[in-house]
């Protein structure tokens, strides 16, 4: 999709809950890509704990399983994680797993990684919850020297690009020195401008390069507009989701990622409703194109 301003637009598929199967990621992936979408993302846990359960309940694919197979259904749209939470595998293992999944799907891996938030699945996992920042520091730099170093990677020519998400300060600081570009998630628009401005000043008092600016947001419409001042960004009509589209644009976003689950079961089972609301996004984006 030929964005305004050359933004990209991905969808985070929901590859987790009752009613997630082979022959539903199998509609999703043909929506987006049939739509025109730049990319589809999907989310990462490997335990299933009560935490986890809460809010993302069983059945969970895999993530790098998961797109492995939707790399075969699909031919042209990108691939990738929202977020991958890097403390939960060994560093070498990912960058394998990563590296072999961007050489067989024609370089379309992208990585978006975390810290992580679950303390039961990082017990069932073995994993010390409070050292999981320190963690995913030094497993991203493994994971690059990994890369860098060792030939049968196969990512110099086909290099795999690292989204690094978390809201927080720290996230930010991450991103300017380990990321190629920040990837907040679910956010208000305000808070979005505002820490736009945080990224640059981290950036430049770190002395390295602004990362690209790459969030994932809400996608929820509504029949009537939300006027709440802390309503997120890509929540109400179809013109206030344009409008925080059209927002991130001037705000230098260069790939946005819409995310259609906010809570309701239901809606895994009965997409109908975010794919609609996914074909106005697309329709818009291509009369922009046209002008």
């Amino acid at each position: 999709m030929s964005s305004v301003g050359a933004v990209q637009i991905g969808v985070n598929v929901p590859n987790f809950g009752p009613g997630t199967d082979p022959a539903m990621l199998r509609q999703w992936a043909q929506t987006v890509e049939g739509l025109g979408f730049d990319l589809l993302m999907v989310s990462d846990h490997i335990a299933v704990t009560p935490d986890v359960a809460e809010q993302y309940p069983a059945p969970f694919y895999e993530p790098f399983t998961t797109l492995s197979w939707l790399a075969g259904v699909t031919q042209r749209v990108r691939l990738g994680t929202t977020v991958l939470i890097v403390p939960y595998r060994h560093p070498l293992l990912t960058a394998r797993m990563a590296a072999n999944l961007n050489r067989l799907s024609g370089g379309r891996l992208v990585l978006g990684v975390g810290v992580g938030w679950a303390r039961q699945e990082f017990e069932a996992l073995g994993v010390p919850f409070r050292r999981r920042g320190a963690l995913t520091d030094e497993y991203l730099c493994a994971m690059r020297d990994a890369w860098r170093n060792t030939g049968d990677y196969d990512t110099a020519t086909i290099p795999i690009p690292i989204w690094v998400g978390g809201n927080s300060d720290a996230g930010i600081r991450r991103a300017v020195l380990l990321g190629d570009a920040w990837h907040p998630l679910r956010v208000t628009p305000g808070w979005l401008v505002e820490a736009a401005g945080r990224l640059k000043a981290t950036a430049d008092e770190l002395g390295r390069p602004v990362p690209a600016l790459m969030p994932r947001i809400a996608l929820r419409e509504t029949q009537e507009a939300v006027t709440d001042p802390d309503r997120l960004a890509g929540v109400g009509t179809i013109d206030q989701i344009i409008a925080d589209l059209d927002q991130l644009r001037l705000l230098g976003t260069q790939a946005v990622v819409l995310d259609p689950f906010h809570g309701d079961l239901t809606e895994i089972r009965r997409p109908e409703r975010a794919w609609r609301t996914l074909a106005a996004v697309a329709a818009y984006h291509r009369s922009q194109e046209d002008l």
